[in-house]
Protein backbone atom coordinates (compact mmCIF):
# COMPACT_ATOMS: atom_id res chain seq x y z
CA UNK A 1 0.00 0.00 0.00
CA UNK A 2 2.87 2.03 0.55
CA UNK A 3 3.66 2.35 -2.90
CA UNK A 4 0.35 2.71 -4.14
CA UNK A 5 -0.21 5.85 -1.57
CA UNK A 6 2.60 7.87 -2.37
CA UNK A 7 2.13 11.33 -1.28
CA UNK A 8 4.26 14.20 -0.38
CA UNK A 9 3.91 16.19 2.87
CA UNK A 10 3.44 20.01 1.18
CA UNK A 11 0.21 18.05 -0.53
CA UNK A 12 -0.85 15.73 2.13
CA UNK A 13 -0.75 19.03 5.04
CA UNK A 14 -3.59 21.19 3.21
CA UNK A 15 -6.40 18.86 2.62
CA UNK A 16 -8.00 18.89 5.89
CA UNK A 17 -7.81 22.97 5.19
CA UNK A 18 -9.80 22.21 2.09
CA UNK A 19 -12.07 20.23 2.91
CA UNK A 20 -13.10 22.72 5.60
CA UNK A 21 -13.60 24.99 2.91
CA UNK A 22 -16.47 23.30 1.19
CA UNK A 23 -18.40 23.79 4.65
CA UNK A 24 -19.74 20.00 4.54
CA UNK A 25 -18.97 17.99 7.60
CA UNK A 26 -15.81 16.28 8.17
CA UNK A 27 -16.18 12.23 8.57
CA UNK A 28 -12.52 10.96 10.57
CA UNK A 29 -11.55 6.78 11.62
CA UNK A 30 -9.06 6.36 14.44
CA UNK A 31 -6.07 4.41 12.87
CA UNK A 32 -3.03 3.00 15.41
CA UNK A 33 -0.70 1.36 12.90
CA UNK A 34 -0.27 0.66 9.78
CA UNK A 35 -3.00 -1.72 8.84
CA UNK A 36 -5.08 0.23 10.53
CA UNK A 37 -4.61 3.15 8.49
CA UNK A 38 -5.18 1.14 5.76
CA UNK A 39 -8.53 0.12 6.87
CA UNK A 40 -9.97 3.33 7.56
CA UNK A 41 -8.15 5.10 4.70
CA UNK A 42 -9.83 2.61 2.23
CA UNK A 43 -13.32 1.58 3.60
CA UNK A 44 -15.73 2.67 1.07
CA UNK A 45 -19.61 1.85 0.29
CA UNK A 46 -21.39 2.41 -2.30
CA UNK A 47 -25.10 2.75 -3.09
CA UNK A 48 -28.11 4.44 -4.60
CA UNK A 49 -30.31 7.33 -3.16
CA UNK A 50 -33.90 7.68 -5.62
CA UNK A 51 -31.38 6.58 -8.75
CA UNK A 52 -28.64 8.68 -7.72
CA UNK A 53 -24.96 7.09 -6.67
CA UNK A 54 -23.93 7.61 -2.91
CA UNK A 55 -20.62 7.08 -1.46
CA UNK A 56 -19.05 7.09 1.42
CA UNK A 57 -15.74 6.73 2.92
CA UNK A 58 -13.52 8.44 5.73
CA UNK A 59 -12.27 11.86 5.09
CA UNK A 60 -9.54 12.06 7.40
CA UNK A 61 -7.74 9.72 9.82
CA UNK A 62 -7.27 10.13 13.76
CA UNK A 63 -4.19 9.58 15.34
CA UNK A 64 -5.06 8.48 18.85
CA UNK A 65 -3.09 8.97 21.65
CA UNK A 66 -6.05 6.04 23.79
CA UNK A 67 -5.21 3.79 20.73
CA UNK A 68 -1.87 4.35 20.20
CA UNK A 69 -1.26 3.71 24.14
CA UNK A 70 -3.08 0.85 24.58
CA UNK A 71 -1.95 -1.00 20.92
CA UNK A 72 1.51 -1.05 22.78
CA UNK A 73 0.09 -2.26 26.03
CA UNK A 74 -0.07 0.50 28.01
CA UNK A 75 -2.41 3.02 29.80
CA UNK A 76 -3.63 6.57 28.23
CA UNK A 77 -1.70 8.99 31.15
CA UNK A 78 0.61 10.21 28.17
CA UNK A 79 3.74 7.47 29.42
CA UNK A 80 4.25 6.85 25.40
CA UNK A 81 6.96 9.25 24.74
CA UNK A 82 6.25 11.51 21.35
CA UNK A 83 9.08 9.90 19.35
CA UNK A 84 7.00 6.81 19.56
CA UNK A 85 4.24 8.20 18.57
CA UNK A 86 5.54 9.97 15.65
CA UNK A 87 6.89 6.94 14.42
CA UNK A 88 3.14 5.42 13.97
CA UNK A 89 2.22 8.51 12.56
CA UNK A 90 4.39 8.12 10.09
CA UNK A 91 3.87 4.28 9.75
CA UNK A 92 -0.14 5.60 8.75
CA UNK A 93 0.96 8.03 6.66
CA UNK A 94 2.89 6.09 4.44
CA UNK A 95 -0.36 3.49 3.59
CA UNK A 96 -2.65 6.85 3.03
CA UNK A 97 -3.34 9.76 0.86
CA UNK A 98 -6.03 10.71 3.90
CA UNK A 99 -5.20 13.40 6.04
CA UNK A 100 -4.26 13.43 9.34
CA UNK A 101 -5.59 14.51 12.67
CA UNK A 102 -3.19 13.90 15.87
CA UNK A 103 -4.20 13.72 18.86
CA UNK A 104 -1.56 15.69 20.93
CA UNK A 105 -2.88 14.90 24.46
CA UNK A 106 -2.07 18.01 26.73
CA UNK A 107 1.12 19.19 24.36
CA UNK A 108 3.68 19.32 27.30
CA UNK A 109 4.93 22.72 28.86
CA UNK A 110 4.71 25.29 25.82
CA UNK A 111 8.80 24.55 25.00
CA UNK A 112 7.43 20.73 23.96
CA UNK A 113 4.54 22.35 22.56
CA UNK A 114 6.55 23.95 20.09
CA UNK A 115 8.26 21.07 18.88
CA UNK A 116 5.56 18.70 18.35
CA UNK A 117 3.77 21.39 15.85
CA UNK A 118 7.14 21.68 14.12
CA UNK A 119 7.57 18.06 13.54
CA UNK A 120 4.26 17.11 12.80
CA UNK A 121 3.99 19.81 10.42
CA UNK A 122 6.56 18.82 8.19
CA UNK A 123 5.98 15.25 8.38
CA UNK A 124 2.51 16.61 6.49
CA UNK A 125 -0.08 15.91 9.40
CA UNK A 126 -2.79 18.18 8.95
CA UNK A 127 -3.97 19.22 12.12
CA UNK A 128 -2.88 18.77 16.15
CA UNK A 129 -5.87 18.55 18.68
CA UNK A 130 -4.43 19.35 22.40
CA UNK A 131 -6.81 19.21 25.46
CA UNK A 132 -6.18 21.91 28.52
CA UNK A 133 -5.54 19.24 30.72
CA UNK A 134 -2.53 19.65 33.27
CA UNK A 135 0.29 17.18 32.29
CA UNK A 136 0.26 14.03 32.86
CA UNK A 137 -3.57 14.10 32.06
CA UNK A 138 -6.19 10.75 32.25
CA UNK A 139 -8.35 9.56 29.99
CA UNK A 140 -11.60 11.47 29.89
CA UNK A 141 -13.90 8.40 29.46
CA UNK A 142 -13.32 6.38 32.69
CA UNK A 143 -15.89 7.31 35.13
CA UNK A 144 -14.27 8.30 38.91
CA UNK A 145 -11.08 9.40 37.72
CA UNK A 146 -9.63 13.01 38.73
CA UNK A 147 -9.18 15.83 36.02
CA UNK A 148 -7.77 18.90 36.61
CA UNK A 149 -7.73 21.44 34.32
CA UNK A 150 -5.11 24.14 33.08
CA UNK A 151 -5.43 27.62 33.55
CA UNK A 152 -6.99 28.73 30.00
CA UNK A 153 -4.32 31.87 29.88
CA UNK A 154 -1.70 29.25 30.20
CA UNK A 155 -3.20 27.22 27.44
CA UNK A 156 -3.79 29.99 25.53
CA UNK A 157 -0.13 30.85 26.02
CA UNK A 158 0.58 27.13 24.50
CA UNK A 159 -1.43 28.01 21.81
CA UNK A 160 0.37 31.18 20.54
CA UNK A 161 3.76 29.53 20.90
CA UNK A 162 2.32 26.51 18.55
CA UNK A 163 0.97 28.88 15.84
CA UNK A 164 4.08 30.74 16.05
CA UNK A 165 6.32 28.19 14.99
CA UNK A 166 4.35 27.34 12.04
CA UNK A 167 5.82 27.28 8.71
CA UNK A 168 2.88 27.55 6.56
CA UNK A 169 -1.00 28.32 7.51
CA UNK A 170 -1.77 24.86 6.46
CA UNK A 171 -1.53 23.34 9.87
CA UNK A 172 -4.32 23.34 12.34
CA UNK A 173 -3.80 23.98 16.06
CA UNK A 174 -7.36 22.91 17.85
CA UNK A 175 -8.27 23.27 21.34
CA UNK A 176 -9.67 20.43 23.54
CA UNK A 177 -12.05 21.85 26.06
CA UNK A 178 -12.67 19.57 29.13
CA UNK A 179 -14.91 21.77 31.17
CA UNK A 180 -17.81 19.23 30.59
CA UNK A 181 -15.26 15.90 31.33
CA UNK A 182 -14.34 17.73 34.83
CA UNK A 183 -17.78 18.93 35.87
CA UNK A 184 -17.89 22.56 35.15
CA UNK A 185 -20.71 24.75 33.71
CA UNK A 186 -21.18 25.77 30.31
CA UNK A 187 -20.18 28.85 31.37
CA UNK A 188 -16.66 27.76 32.21
CA UNK A 189 -16.71 25.81 28.40
CA UNK A 190 -17.18 28.80 26.49
CA UNK A 191 -14.83 31.06 28.35
CA UNK A 192 -12.22 28.98 27.61
CA UNK A 193 -13.50 28.82 23.81
CA UNK A 194 -13.31 32.39 23.78
CA UNK A 195 -9.73 32.24 25.22
CA UNK A 196 -8.79 30.24 22.78
CA UNK A 197 -10.29 31.85 19.75
CA UNK A 198 -8.72 35.03 20.36
CA UNK A 199 -5.58 33.09 21.25
CA UNK A 200 -5.50 32.03 17.69
CA UNK A 201 -6.49 29.02 17.79
CA UNK A 202 -8.03 27.02 14.21
CA UNK A 203 -11.10 24.70 16.14
CA UNK A 204 -12.60 24.04 19.14
CA UNK A 205 -13.50 20.38 20.11
CA UNK A 206 -15.83 20.12 23.01
CA UNK A 207 -15.88 16.87 24.84
CA UNK A 208 -18.26 15.02 26.94
CA UNK A 209 -18.78 11.54 28.55
CA UNK A 210 -22.54 11.82 28.62
CA UNK A 211 -25.16 10.40 26.93
CA UNK A 212 -27.32 12.70 26.90
CA UNK A 213 -26.17 15.23 24.46
CA UNK A 214 -27.68 18.29 25.68
CA UNK A 215 -25.04 20.11 27.64
CA UNK A 216 -23.08 19.78 23.96
CA UNK A 217 -25.91 21.20 21.96
CA UNK A 218 -25.78 23.64 24.08
CA UNK A 219 -22.40 24.49 24.00
CA UNK A 220 -22.77 24.25 20.00
CA UNK A 221 -25.35 26.89 20.16
CA UNK A 222 -24.09 29.49 22.16
CA UNK A 223 -20.46 28.54 19.79
CA UNK A 224 -22.20 29.76 17.21
CA UNK A 225 -23.51 32.92 18.78
CA UNK A 226 -19.58 33.48 19.84
CA UNK A 227 -17.89 32.67 16.34
CA UNK A 228 -20.65 35.38 14.96
CA UNK A 229 -19.75 37.71 17.71
CA UNK A 230 -16.04 37.99 16.97
CA UNK A 231 -16.57 37.48 13.57
CA UNK A 232 -14.58 34.13 13.30
CA UNK A 233 -15.18 31.13 11.46
CA UNK A 234 -13.54 28.31 13.41
CA UNK A 235 -15.18 24.74 12.73
CA UNK A 236 -16.26 22.69 15.90
CA UNK A 237 -15.26 19.18 16.55
CA UNK A 238 -16.81 16.04 18.48
CA UNK A 239 -16.20 12.75 19.30
CA UNK A 240 -19.60 10.94 19.69
CA UNK A 241 -17.69 7.78 21.94
CA UNK A 242 -20.81 8.03 24.73
CA UNK A 243 -23.70 9.63 22.21
CA UNK A 244 -23.41 7.50 19.84
CA UNK A 245 -26.77 7.26 19.29
CA UNK A 246 -26.63 10.47 17.35
CA UNK A 247 -26.70 10.51 13.42
CA UNK A 248 -23.94 12.17 11.43
CA UNK A 249 -26.96 14.50 10.14
CA UNK A 250 -27.87 15.68 13.79
CA UNK A 251 -24.52 16.65 14.40
CA UNK A 252 -24.25 18.60 11.66
CA UNK A 253 -26.89 20.40 12.02
CA UNK A 254 -26.40 21.29 15.44
CA UNK A 255 -23.29 22.67 14.29
CA UNK A 256 -20.60 20.33 13.85
CA UNK A 257 -18.18 20.04 11.17
CA UNK A 258 -15.46 17.15 12.57
CA UNK A 259 -16.66 14.08 13.71
CA UNK A 260 -14.24 11.96 15.03
CA UNK A 261 -14.56 8.34 15.15
CA UNK A 262 -12.00 7.97 18.13
CA UNK A 263 -11.56 4.26 18.87
CA UNK A 264 -13.70 1.64 17.49
CA UNK A 265 -10.72 -0.01 15.38
CA UNK A 266 -8.90 -0.85 17.92
CA UNK A 267 -12.15 -1.77 19.87
CA UNK A 268 -13.23 -4.24 17.08
CA UNK A 269 -9.62 -5.69 17.12
CA UNK A 270 -9.48 -6.14 20.59
CA UNK A 271 -12.81 -8.19 21.14
CA UNK A 272 -11.97 -10.04 17.80
CA UNK A 273 -8.77 -11.29 19.23
CA UNK A 274 -10.85 -12.06 22.27
CA UNK A 275 -13.26 -14.00 20.58
CA UNK A 276 -10.57 -15.84 18.66
CA UNK A 277 -8.36 -16.70 21.41
CA UNK A 278 -11.61 -18.35 22.72
CA UNK A 279 -12.77 -19.92 19.92
CA UNK A 280 -9.60 -22.18 19.60
CA UNK A 281 -9.36 -22.65 23.08
CA UNK A 282 -12.98 -24.34 23.08
CA UNK A 283 -12.65 -26.06 20.71
CA UNK A 284 -9.02 -27.38 20.68
CA UNK A 285 -8.70 -26.29 16.66
CA UNK A 286 -8.93 -23.14 14.90
CA UNK A 287 -11.56 -24.28 12.49
CA UNK A 288 -14.44 -22.99 14.45
CA UNK A 289 -12.13 -19.09 14.76
CA UNK A 290 -12.32 -18.85 11.19
CA UNK A 291 -15.15 -17.29 10.32
CA UNK A 292 -13.89 -14.14 13.09
CA UNK A 293 -10.70 -14.23 10.92
CA UNK A 294 -9.78 -12.29 7.76
CA UNK A 295 -8.50 -14.59 5.25
CA UNK A 296 -4.28 -14.26 5.13
CA UNK A 297 -4.52 -13.30 1.74
CA UNK A 298 -6.45 -10.63 2.16
CA UNK A 299 -4.15 -9.15 4.47
CA UNK A 300 -1.10 -10.13 2.08
CA UNK A 301 -4.05 -7.86 -0.48
CA UNK A 302 -4.05 -5.00 2.20
CA UNK A 303 -0.32 -4.64 2.85
CA UNK A 304 0.69 -4.83 -0.65
CA UNK A 305 2.02 -8.25 -0.86
CA UNK A 306 0.57 -9.70 -3.54
CA UNK A 307 1.54 -8.52 -6.81
CA UNK A 308 -0.39 -6.98 -9.83
CA UNK A 309 -0.64 -10.26 -11.94
CA UNK A 310 -1.83 -12.21 -8.81
CA UNK A 311 -4.31 -9.28 -7.52
CA UNK A 312 -5.74 -9.82 -11.12
CA UNK A 313 -6.25 -13.09 -10.86
CA UNK A 314 -7.91 -13.03 -7.63
CA UNK A 315 -10.23 -10.24 -7.84
CA UNK A 316 -10.90 -12.57 -11.22
CA UNK A 317 -10.47 -11.10 -14.45
CA UNK A 318 -12.98 -12.46 -16.14
CA UNK A 319 -11.56 -14.99 -18.52
CA UNK A 320 -9.58 -16.78 -15.62
CA UNK A 321 -12.71 -18.02 -13.44
CA UNK A 322 -14.28 -21.35 -13.75
CA UNK A 323 -17.98 -22.33 -14.46
CA UNK A 324 -19.28 -25.36 -12.87
CA UNK A 325 -22.67 -26.49 -13.97
CA UNK A 326 -23.90 -29.34 -11.73
CA UNK A 327 -26.72 -31.28 -14.06
CA UNK A 328 -26.88 -34.53 -12.96
CA UNK A 329 -30.08 -35.23 -11.75
CA UNK A 330 -32.97 -36.76 -13.35
CA UNK A 331 -35.85 -34.36 -13.84
CA UNK A 332 -39.20 -35.71 -13.25
CA UNK A 333 -41.52 -33.02 -14.01
CA UNK A 334 -40.35 -32.73 -17.85
CA UNK A 335 -39.48 -36.44 -18.00
CA UNK A 336 -42.06 -36.86 -20.66
CA UNK A 337 -40.62 -34.01 -23.08
CA UNK A 338 -36.94 -34.98 -22.99
CA UNK A 339 -37.11 -38.85 -24.07
CA UNK A 340 -34.70 -40.02 -21.99
CA UNK A 341 -32.28 -37.10 -22.08
CA UNK A 342 -30.40 -34.65 -19.52
CA UNK A 343 -32.47 -31.89 -18.86
CA UNK A 344 -29.37 -29.36 -19.99
CA UNK A 345 -30.21 -30.98 -23.53
CA UNK A 346 -34.07 -30.14 -23.90
CA UNK A 347 -34.47 -28.06 -26.99
CA UNK A 348 -35.57 -24.71 -26.75
CA UNK A 349 -36.39 -22.75 -29.92
CA UNK A 350 -33.70 -25.18 -31.93
CA UNK A 351 -30.50 -24.71 -29.31
CA UNK A 352 -29.76 -26.54 -26.25
CA UNK A 353 -30.29 -25.28 -22.91
CA UNK A 354 -26.95 -25.96 -22.21
CA UNK A 355 -25.95 -24.49 -25.16
CA UNK A 356 -28.06 -21.24 -24.34
CA UNK A 357 -26.30 -21.03 -21.26
CA UNK A 358 -22.55 -21.59 -22.85
CA UNK A 359 -23.19 -18.96 -25.15
CA UNK A 360 -24.12 -16.23 -22.40
CA UNK A 361 -21.17 -17.32 -20.21
CA UNK A 362 -18.88 -16.98 -23.35
CA UNK A 363 -20.27 -13.48 -23.79
CA UNK A 364 -18.49 -12.29 -20.51
CA UNK A 365 -15.49 -14.20 -22.03
CA UNK A 366 -16.19 -17.38 -19.88
CA UNK A 367 -15.12 -19.95 -21.25
CA UNK A 368 -13.56 -22.41 -18.41
CA UNK A 369 -16.66 -24.68 -18.23
CA UNK A 370 -17.45 -27.36 -16.49
CA UNK A 371 -20.76 -29.74 -16.93
CA UNK A 372 -20.92 -32.44 -14.13
CA UNK A 373 -23.54 -34.98 -15.26
CA UNK A 374 -24.54 -38.01 -14.07
CA UNK A 375 -28.58 -39.56 -15.52
CA UNK A 376 -27.88 -40.32 -19.17
CA UNK A 377 -23.98 -38.73 -19.49
CA UNK A 378 -23.52 -39.96 -22.26
CA UNK A 379 -25.84 -37.60 -23.96
CA UNK A 380 -24.52 -34.66 -22.43
CA UNK A 381 -22.82 -32.55 -24.91
CA UNK A 382 -21.65 -28.57 -25.69
CA UNK A 383 -18.70 -27.32 -28.04
CA UNK A 384 -15.91 -26.01 -25.52
CA UNK A 385 -17.21 -27.54 -22.22
CA UNK A 386 -15.84 -30.26 -20.17
CA UNK A 387 -17.86 -32.80 -18.83
CA UNK A 388 -17.15 -34.91 -15.22
CA UNK A 389 -19.35 -37.96 -14.33
CA UNK A 390 -21.12 -38.12 -10.66
CA UNK A 391 -22.20 -41.96 -11.26
CA UNK A 392 -23.63 -42.02 -7.66
CA UNK A 393 -26.00 -38.84 -8.60
CA UNK A 394 -28.98 -40.90 -7.73
CA UNK A 395 -27.62 -41.55 -3.87
CA UNK A 396 -26.81 -37.80 -3.31
CA UNK A 397 -27.61 -34.43 -4.30
CA UNK A 398 -26.99 -31.50 -6.51
CA UNK A 399 -24.30 -29.95 -3.47
CA UNK A 400 -22.35 -33.65 -4.17
CA UNK A 401 -22.38 -33.04 -7.95
CA UNK A 402 -20.80 -29.59 -7.76
CA UNK A 403 -17.83 -30.70 -5.00
CA UNK A 404 -17.72 -33.70 -7.80
CA UNK A 405 -15.93 -30.01 -9.87
CA UNK A 406 -13.65 -29.19 -6.65
CA UNK A 407 -10.53 -29.44 -8.41
CA UNK A 408 -12.12 -26.37 -10.67
CA UNK A 409 -12.85 -24.25 -7.40
CA UNK A 410 -9.49 -23.36 -6.20
CA UNK A 411 -8.97 -19.79 -7.85
CA UNK A 412 -12.85 -18.75 -7.66
CA UNK A 413 -15.54 -19.59 -9.20
CA UNK A 414 -19.21 -19.55 -10.84
CA UNK A 415 -22.17 -21.89 -10.13
CA UNK A 416 -25.09 -22.05 -12.60
CA UNK A 417 -27.69 -23.84 -12.08
CA UNK A 418 -28.60 -26.25 -15.11
CA UNK A 419 -32.10 -25.36 -15.53
CA UNK A 420 -31.97 -21.52 -15.76
CA UNK A 421 -31.67 -19.21 -18.52
CA UNK A 422 -30.78 -15.75 -17.97
CA UNK A 423 -29.97 -12.08 -19.80
CA UNK A 424 -26.09 -11.70 -20.58
CA UNK A 425 -25.87 -8.58 -18.31
CA UNK A 426 -26.47 -10.53 -15.09
CA UNK A 427 -23.72 -12.52 -15.50
CA UNK A 428 -21.52 -9.32 -15.91
CA UNK A 429 -22.95 -7.89 -13.38
CA UNK A 430 -21.74 -10.22 -11.07
CA UNK A 431 -18.58 -10.26 -12.35
CA UNK A 432 -17.98 -6.95 -10.73
CA UNK A 433 -18.85 -7.59 -7.54
CA UNK A 434 -16.40 -8.04 -4.89
CA UNK A 435 -17.19 -9.57 -1.89
CA UNK A 436 -16.10 -13.28 -1.45
CA UNK A 437 -19.66 -15.26 -1.92
CA UNK A 438 -22.18 -13.88 -3.73
CA UNK A 439 -25.48 -15.24 -4.61
CA UNK A 440 -27.96 -13.41 -7.79
CA UNK A 441 -31.16 -13.56 -6.03
CA UNK A 442 -34.63 -12.21 -7.38
CA UNK A 443 -36.21 -9.82 -5.54
CA UNK A 444 -39.89 -9.71 -6.73
CA UNK A 445 -41.18 -12.73 -4.81
CA UNK A 446 -41.58 -10.06 -2.07
CA UNK A 447 -44.23 -8.34 -4.26
CA UNK A 448 -45.92 -11.29 -5.37
CA UNK A 449 -47.89 -13.67 -3.58
CA UNK A 450 -46.97 -17.37 -3.86
CA UNK A 451 -48.59 -19.74 -5.91
CA UNK A 452 -47.09 -22.93 -5.03
CA UNK A 453 -46.54 -25.67 -7.51
CA UNK A 454 -42.27 -26.10 -7.41
CA UNK A 455 -39.70 -25.61 -5.00
CA UNK A 456 -38.36 -22.19 -4.59
CA UNK A 457 -34.72 -21.51 -2.74
CA UNK A 458 -35.88 -18.50 -0.45
CA UNK A 459 -33.97 -15.58 1.04
CA UNK A 460 -34.51 -13.68 4.01
CA UNK A 461 -31.99 -10.47 3.82
CA UNK A 462 -30.68 -9.84 7.08
CA UNK A 463 -31.40 -6.14 6.47
CA UNK A 464 -35.09 -6.56 5.98
CA UNK A 465 -36.16 -4.64 9.20
CA UNK A 466 -34.69 -1.37 8.21
CA UNK A 467 -35.33 2.09 10.72
CA UNK A 468 -37.56 4.49 8.57
CA UNK A 469 -34.69 6.79 8.49
CA UNK A 470 -32.07 4.83 6.50
CA UNK A 471 -33.52 5.20 2.93
CA UNK A 472 -30.13 4.41 1.09
CA UNK A 473 -29.54 1.06 -0.26
CA UNK A 474 -26.02 -0.05 -0.10
CA UNK A 475 -24.93 -2.78 -1.97
CA UNK A 476 -22.68 -3.67 1.07
CA UNK A 477 -25.29 -4.11 3.20
CA UNK A 478 -27.30 -7.31 1.08
CA UNK A 479 -26.35 -9.71 3.34
CA UNK A 480 -28.38 -13.44 3.52
CA UNK A 481 -29.72 -14.58 6.78
CA UNK A 482 -31.66 -17.49 6.23
CA UNK A 483 -31.92 -19.70 2.86
CA UNK A 484 -34.24 -22.75 1.93
CA UNK A 485 -36.86 -23.73 0.33
CA UNK A 486 -38.42 -24.53 3.70
CA UNK A 487 -39.03 -21.24 4.89
CA UNK A 488 -41.95 -19.69 5.36
CA UNK A 489 -42.88 -17.75 2.03
CA UNK A 490 -44.49 -14.70 3.61
CA UNK A 491 -41.15 -13.94 5.23
CA UNK A 492 -39.03 -14.14 2.09
CA UNK A 493 -37.38 -10.77 0.70
CA UNK A 494 -35.56 -12.77 -2.25
CA UNK A 495 -35.72 -15.64 -4.45
CA UNK A 496 -32.15 -17.13 -5.14
CA UNK A 497 -32.04 -17.41 -9.06
CA UNK A 498 -29.62 -20.52 -8.94
CA UNK A 499 -26.22 -18.51 -10.53
CA UNK A 500 -22.96 -17.32 -7.40
CA UNK A 501 -20.06 -16.16 -7.51
CA UNK A 502 -17.01 -17.49 -4.97
CA UNK A 503 -14.05 -16.00 -4.85
CA UNK A 504 -10.91 -17.79 -3.97
CA UNK A 505 -11.30 -17.25 -0.40
CA UNK A 506 -15.12 -18.11 -0.83
CA UNK A 507 -14.38 -21.32 -2.67
CA UNK A 508 -12.09 -22.17 0.57
CA UNK A 509 -14.61 -21.39 2.66
CA UNK A 510 -17.33 -23.48 1.19
CA UNK A 511 -15.51 -26.36 0.34
CA UNK A 512 -13.84 -26.47 4.26
CA UNK A 513 -17.34 -26.13 5.65
CA UNK A 514 -18.79 -29.01 2.86
CA UNK A 515 -15.97 -31.48 4.33
CA UNK A 516 -16.18 -30.66 7.86
CA UNK A 517 -20.59 -31.55 7.47
CA UNK A 518 -20.26 -34.50 5.40
CA UNK A 519 -17.38 -35.70 7.84
CA UNK A 520 -18.33 -34.85 10.87
CA UNK A 521 -22.04 -34.42 11.08
CA UNK A 522 -24.99 -37.60 11.22
CA UNK A 523 -28.51 -37.29 10.68
CA UNK A 524 -30.96 -34.38 9.52
CA UNK A 525 -28.64 -31.46 8.28
CA UNK A 526 -30.96 -27.96 8.25
CA UNK A 527 -33.62 -28.73 5.54
CA UNK A 528 -32.20 -31.99 4.28
CA UNK A 529 -33.14 -35.59 5.88
CA UNK A 530 -29.64 -36.71 6.03
CA UNK A 531 -26.74 -35.30 5.83
CA UNK A 532 -26.03 -37.54 3.27
CA UNK A 533 -28.70 -35.68 1.06
CA UNK A 534 -27.31 -32.19 1.82
CA UNK A 535 -28.23 -29.51 -0.43
CA UNK A 536 -26.58 -26.15 -1.67
CA UNK A 537 -28.52 -24.10 0.47
CA UNK A 538 -27.64 -26.13 3.29
CA UNK A 539 -23.79 -25.68 3.08
CA UNK A 540 -24.86 -21.70 2.40
CA UNK A 541 -26.95 -21.90 5.76
CA UNK A 542 -24.41 -23.90 7.47
CA UNK A 543 -21.62 -20.98 6.36
CA UNK A 544 -23.61 -18.36 7.38
CA UNK A 545 -24.51 -20.00 10.79
CA UNK A 546 -20.85 -20.47 11.21
CA UNK A 547 -20.07 -16.51 11.10
CA UNK A 548 -19.48 -16.35 7.04
CA UNK A 549 -20.82 -13.60 5.03
CA UNK A 550 -22.91 -14.48 2.00
CA UNK A 551 -23.90 -11.35 0.23
CA UNK A 552 -26.45 -11.26 -2.71
CA UNK A 553 -27.23 -9.14 -5.64
CA UNK A 554 -30.27 -8.08 -6.59
CA UNK A 555 -32.27 -8.09 -9.77
CA UNK A 556 -35.79 -8.45 -10.74
CA UNK A 557 -35.99 -9.42 -13.96
CA UNK A 558 -34.50 -10.94 -17.01
CA UNK A 559 -33.87 -14.79 -16.16
CA UNK A 560 -36.18 -17.66 -16.29
CA UNK A 561 -35.90 -21.26 -14.25
CA UNK A 562 -37.24 -24.36 -17.16
CA UNK A 563 -39.26 -26.37 -14.38
CA UNK A 564 -42.27 -26.41 -15.97
CA UNK A 565 -43.73 -27.33 -19.55
CA UNK A 566 -45.33 -23.54 -19.02
CA UNK A 567 -42.11 -22.19 -18.87
CA UNK A 568 -40.86 -24.10 -21.69
CA UNK A 569 -43.72 -23.17 -24.03
CA UNK A 570 -43.83 -19.29 -22.56
CA UNK A 571 -39.49 -19.25 -23.15
CA UNK A 572 -40.42 -20.59 -26.78
CA UNK A 573 -42.54 -18.36 -27.68
CA UNK A 574 -40.46 -15.45 -26.48
CA UNK A 575 -37.23 -16.79 -28.40
CA UNK A 576 -39.02 -17.44 -31.84
CA UNK A 577 -40.69 -13.66 -31.50
CA UNK A 578 -36.79 -11.89 -31.01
Amino acid sequence: MTLLNNILPEARRGKLKALLRENRLIRVIEAHNGLSGIVGGSARIEGEDKGQPVIREFDALWESSLTDSASKGHPDIEVVGFDSRLTTIQEILAVTEKPMIVDGDTGGDANNFEYMVSKLERAGVSAVIIEDKVFPKRNSLEAGVSQTLQDPEVFAQKIRRGKAVQLTGDFLIIARIESFIAGFPLEDALSRARTYLQAGVDGIMIHSKSKNPDELFRFAEAYGDLLTELGLDKPLVCVPTTYNHLTEDELAQKGFRVLIYANHLLRAAYQSMVEVSRAILLNQRSLEADPLCAPVRDIFRAVGFLDVKEKDQREGQAGNIAVIIPAAGEDEVLKPLLNGRPKAMLDIAGRTLLDRQVASLATNHLNDITVVAGYASDQMRAEGVAILENKDYENGSMMHSLMVARDKMHNGFLMLYADILLEDHIIGKLLDCREDIVLVADNTTQYHKYEGGKALDFIVSKRKHRPSRRRISFAGEHLVERIGANLPPETATHEFIGLARFSRTGAEQLMATYQDCTENFQGRFHEADDVSRLNFTDIIQEMIDRGFRVHFMEIHQGWLEIHRGEDLKLVNEFLQLS
